[in-house]
């Protein structure tokens, strides 16, 4: 598992995707998530929260091809805390 700094926390696209199971990386409830949730609604989703926030051009380690990004968030609470608040704030848009 890659651990970012004390104080931030790394989310990837995965953990918002309705569409996989909880084995594919998925970390949220399926009525939480989104269908084929990408970075910029992660993004989105962090700056309506007014969480701090940088982007890495990286991939999840079980989802090495599809090359999707991650976010690294400011985040001095638990981990698990901050996808849920993300979760609540996402909308995906096509």
């Amino acid at each position: 598992m890659v651990k970012g700094t004390k104080g931030e926390c790394i989310l990837y696209p995965c953990y918002f995707n309705a569409s996989l199971s909880r084995k594919a990386g998925r970390r949220v409830s399926i009525p939480l998530g989104a269908k084929g949730p990408v970075l910029s609604d992660i993004e989105r989703a962090l700056k309506r929260s007014n969480v701090k926030f940088r982007v890495e051009v990286h991939h999840h380690p079980a989802h090495w091809a599809r090359r999707e990004g991650r976010v690294i968030a400011e985040w001095h609470e638990s981990k698990e805390a901050l996808i849920k608040k993300v979760a609540h704030k996402l909308e995906v848009k096509r």
